[in-house]
């Protein structure tokens, strides 16, 4: 069965830098798309990061634009989310996510859209 396994969360000051990996097992093709969403206790999980796995495409939330990237890695069915310049309000949990079915409509920020979860990586940002 398909597995998504997040890692890299964790406590850092603000300014600072992480990384979050994502890899998927159990998939029997390329993904059509993989995700990253957050949720802050007592909010609804947001959306942050996509990529479009065959297209390369990718897109992010404007609370993230020009700190956060999305990357892939094809070979391992994985994807990468660097964070830069972390603000106190990045603290969240942070969800891998995965899209198997192609779209007919491309809504990557709904998360009834995304097929496959991961159990999210904590990630603390501090003053």
């Amino acid at each position: 069965q398909v597995e998504l396994k997040e890692s890299g969360g964790g406590v850092v000051q603000a300014g600072a830098s992480l990384r979050l990996s994502c890899v998927a097992s159990g998939l029997a093709s390329a993904p059509v798309a993989l995700g990253w969403f957050r949720q802050a206790p007592g909010n609804s999980r947001e959306f942050v990061a996509a990529i479009l796995w065959k297209e390369g495409h990718t897109y992010d939330a404007d609370s993230v634009r020009g700190r956060f990237t999305i990357s892939g890695d094809t070979a391992r069915i994985a994807t990468y989310l660097s964070m830069n310049r972390l603000k106190l309000e990045d603290t969240a949990v942070y969800f891998c996510a995965l899209r198997t079915r192609q779209w007919t409509r491309i809504s990557v920020r709904a998360t009834g859209d995304w097929d496959f979860w991961g159990q999210g990586t904590q990630v603390t940002v501090s003053s």
